[in-house]
């Protein structure tokens, strides 16, 4: 009775189950979110030779950002690693500081950069000098900051990515139609064989996105992580609507600019990590150019125009699928104008200083303390004089 029992509850909630998914697909396929006027989802199935994207293409996505985790292991590791050390990048171990449980949970609970009066307080409660105090706290912070070589890698295996997709894009597109009417890309567009170029496109860009979603942990953070957060959420978005609606003109035409300026921040940044600071400055000079001509000019004025404007023209029936496609891009653009203020500053400091520095990563600080000092741990038994110490008055 139990087994017979069992069976039944569980054909029950099978059934339940289905029954949420198919309302929830029901619901979320609802006609009048994603279509205009007259206009079905039966107008998009495959006929007379014409093939159109289809949503269930994107779940291969999943092994895909693997695989792509697995390149980039193969990147980092076989062309990364080697070209750091022929530019002189070493792979530097960091000094772990000494083990103290007072120092960590102040750490961690507290403040990462204590005050002179923190720290004052800090050594007497653990015996310590106010120089080896000041010395745990460098250490402990330089533990949280990648090494130059993690971000030499890091870097490169983005330029490699960004420079490939790049290449696959101009192959892919070279011979499409919106590359020379781009005013018109917001018209759905039906496809043959030429459907496969941008079908693997877009493969190849949502796998990365979403391999950069599963490792931000991991990698670099940055001051605009939570940018960087929602950069990847969006990008994610628009690929999977507008292939799902098949609005491809606007999806490959936005993934394709956004390619043509990273590929030159990210040789900038390789070039600042191993201290070439005349070619990191000729290359952050191109970026900078590529950056704005492409997402602040083409990207708002000629794309997110036929995207905000035409279909608002040409039809008076806006669905809810033009609102989130807009506003996703509105989105992006606004993170733009953010990222552009930063680059802004970096050439101003460029142009005025002569030095470019990334305004979003943090600098390792200097261990300015030998380790013969670590013996001294009693108050007083060395740099007595605590105020005679230049770095006691300054913060780094």
């Amino acid at each position: 009775m139990s087994v017979s029992l069992s069976l039944r509850l569980a054909a029950t909630v099978q059934e339940r189950m289905e029954h949420v998914i198919k309302l929830f697909n029901s619901w979320f396929w609802w006609e009048n979110l994603w279509m205009p006027a007259n206009c079905t989802w039966a107008n998009y199935e495959d006929r007379n030779g014409l093939v159109f994207p289809k949503p269930h293409q994107l779940f291969i996505i999943i092994p895909y950002a693997f695989g792509m985790l697995a390149i980039r292991f193969f990147v980092e590791r076989c062309f990364a690693a080697p070209l750091a050390h022929m530019l002189g990048i070493k792979n530097v171990k960091r000094i772990k500081p000494q083990p103290n449980s007072t120092l960590e949970t102040f750490f961690k609970e507290c403040t990462k950069r204590p005050s002179q009066t923190e720290i004052r307080g800090l050594a007497k409660k653990c015996n310590w000098t106010v120089h080896l105090v000041e010395k745990w706290f460098k250490r402990r912070r330089n533990l949280e900051i990648p090494t130059l070589y993690k971000k030499f890698q890091e870097a490169c295996w983005r330029f490699t990515f960004y420079m490939t997709s790049f290449v696959a894009g101009v192959i892919f597109l070279h011979d499409k139609p919106w590359l020379y009417d781009i005013w018109q890309i917001w018209v759905n567009y039906p496809f043959q064989s030429l459907l496969v170029s941008q079908y693997w496109y877009y493969m190849l860009e949502m796998s990365f996105y979403l391999s950069l979603l599963l490792t931000l942990g991991f990698d670099t953070k940055r001051k605009d992580f939570k940018a960087h957060m929602i950069h990847h959420f969006a990008a994610l978005g628009l690929m999977f609507c507008s292939w799902s609606a098949n609005y491809v003109r606007v999806g490959t035409l936005v993934m394709f600019i956004h390619d043509s300026a990273d590929i030159w921040l990210e040789a900038a940044k390789m070039f600042n990590y191993a201290h070439w600071e005349n070619t990191c400055s000729v290359l952050f000079v191109i970026f900078s150019i590529v950056f704005f001509i492409t997402r602040m000019i083409l990207l708002p004025f000629w794309i997110m125009r036929a995207t905000i404007y035409y279909p608002v023209y040409y039809t008076q029936t806006v669905v809810l699928a033009y609102i989130i496609f807009n506003g996703q891009l509105l989105i992006l653009q606004g993170l733009h104008l953010y990222w552009g203020y930063l680059v802004f500053r970096i050439l101003k400091k460029f142009l005025f200083v002569k030095t470019v520095k990334d305004e979003r990563s943090d600098e390792e600080e200097e261990d300015s303390f030998s380790d013969n000092d670590e013996k001294c741990t009693k108050n007083g038994s060395k740099n007595g004089g605590e105020s005679s110490h230049p770095l006691l008055n300054n913060n780094n």
